[in-house]
């Protein structure tokens, strides 16, 4: 049996009231198979954001359809939505989102209270995913006595310690410098060469040229680069 596509929008629309209303996205048709890795790059007021809280679930299109691997998300209520992106979806954001005062153990294993993890697993698991971005020796530190870099590691940990079947990041590399950038993206592709379907949206053209299938997005209209 053929599997589904992981994402798959179908005319998708998102306008918000105005006056004017505003259209962010604009008859959306994208689909995703497991495994691709993928650019969303566009200008600021583009509609990437709308577009990563429309695929994360944080938001709901106005018109059309949204099936995250292969389940449609229109109909689900906001607890069923909760419950699908706790265990499909893993965030990495610019700005890290740590908490300050937790460990960077403490800060992985917290990602798992709400995807469905076993609460005896949650440690092995947490302790395996900061070995796998290269911070085995920093667990028991607090995000401020990190680098921008490291911190960042901790994000893609995170986000990746509850198996998810996509992983969204939004402007990845907007608060690092060009080394640290080129480290975090050759760590996004070692996980996507190990099977993770991979979605980084970005206005930086290098960080988008990485990624082996671009799209561009302007005015909330979607078109492939070749």
């Amino acid at each position: 049996m053929t599997e589904p596509p992981i994402v798959q929008l179908t005319n998708v629309t998102r306008s918000f009231p105005g006056p004017p209303e505003v259209q962010a996205l604009k008859a959306v048709n994208l689909r995703i198979d497991k495994g691709e890795y993928v650019s969303i790059v566009g200008p600021s007021g583009s509609g990437k954001s709308t577009m990563l809280n429309v695929l994360g679930l944080l938001d709901r299109p106005s018109v059309g359809e949204y099936y995250l691997d292969g389940e449609l998300t229109g109909l689900a209520s906001e607890d069923e939505r909760a419950a699908l992106r706790g265990g499909k979806v893993g965030f990495v954001f610019q700005a890290f989102h740590l908490l300050p005062h937790r460990s960077v153990l403490e800060n992985v294993m917290l990602a798992m209270l709400y995807s469905g993890v076993p609460r005896t697993q949650r440690e092995k698991r947490a302790r395996t995913a900061l070995e796998r971005v290269g911070l085995g020796a920093r667990m028991t530190f607090t995000p401020s006595t990190l680098s921008g870099g490291e911190r960042q590691r901790v994000a893609v940990a995170r986000a990746v310690v509850s198996e998810p079947r996509l992983l969204l990041a939004d402007e990845p590399t907007g608060n690092l410098d060009a080394t640290t950038s080129g480290e975090v993206m050759d760590l996004f592709e070692e996980l996507n060469a190990d099977g993770l379907t991979l979605m980084i949206i970005t206005h930086d053209s290098a960080v988008s040229s990485r990624a082996h299938r671009r799209i561009r997005i302007a005015d909330g209209t979607l078109t492939e680069v070749a």
